[in-house]
């Protein structure tokens, strides 16, 4: 189900496409980042090391693992994880930054380039302070189709994956309201999802591979339940619906 945009809280004004680009994809985890960033990768952004299978995704979930393992030392070197977020932004150490640099570093003279790392949602700020200029393009999906997938991959109870659940979206929505960043929900049909992701290519200075698709049904396994959900999910859900392309 759509809801109407909220005029005042969710517009944005997209903007023309610079020379040069850097982009990270943010979003929950099983919430459609991997079909997001294959899209973009499709369309000419460069991810530089990539995964490109694993035993969730058959198609790779596109997360630059260098970048993957960064995120998982800064976490863990403050007693969290991926899945045991910080509820405070957390600050950087100079040999973070250090290393995070020569991460980037390794884009240099590409014009277009981006990742994609859940975790990253956590580590925005220290992020932003490296690349002012860092553009993000979001996604979402239903707490319950994602609290579906985590218990097929890992077991995770429902209580703990809707818990994740609305850490993560309170981060994005969060950002989002800082920046106004094109936003997509997962849960739409294909057709809409392709249409809306079409126009941010654009935006990105990306060319749209209309005729080969990232997308296949193996990435979209299940789909939101019929429940009662805690109000703060259910509020939570709908004000990224009014925030959504």
């Amino acid at each position: 189900m759509r809801f109407v945009r909220s005029l005042f809280s969710c517009a944005e004004q997209p903007l023309p496409p610079p020379d040069r680009v850097t982009v990270m994809v943010v979003g929950m985890h099983r919430s459609g980042t991997s079909f997001l960033t294959g899209s973009l990768q499709q369309a000419g952004l460069e991810l530089g090391k990539f995964s490109a299978w694993n035993p969730h995704n058959l198609k790779g979930n596109r997360e630059n693992l260098d970048i993957v393992a960064f995120s998982d030392k800064v976490l863990a070197a403050r007693g969290y994880a991926w899945d045991t977020p910080p509820d405070q932004p957390i600050v950087w150490s100079e040999a973070e930054y250090a290393e995070a640099r020569e991460l980037i570093a390794e884009y240099n003279g590409v014009p277009r380039w981006g990742f994609k790392d859940p975790r990253a949602l956590l580590l925005v700020e220290g992020w932003q302070h490296l690349l002012p200029d860092l553009r993000y393009v979001g996604i979402f999906r239903h707490p319950t189709a994602v609290a579906q997938s985590l218990a097929a991959r890992g077991g995770m109870p429902q209580d703990q994956a809707f818990a994740l659940w609305l850490a993560y979206n309170k981060r994005l929505l969060s950002l989002y309201r800082q920046s106004r960043f094109p936003l997509l929900c997962f849960d739409e049909d294909e057709a809409a999802l392709h249409r809306k992701l079409d126009v941010v290519l654009g935006e990105l200075g990306l060319t749209s591979a209309a005729e080969e698709r990232f997308f296949s049904p193996e990435l979209k396994h299940h789909q939101q339940v019929r429940q009662s959900l805690p109000s703060e999910l259910q509020k939570l859900y709908r004000e990224l619906c009014r925030c959504a392309r």
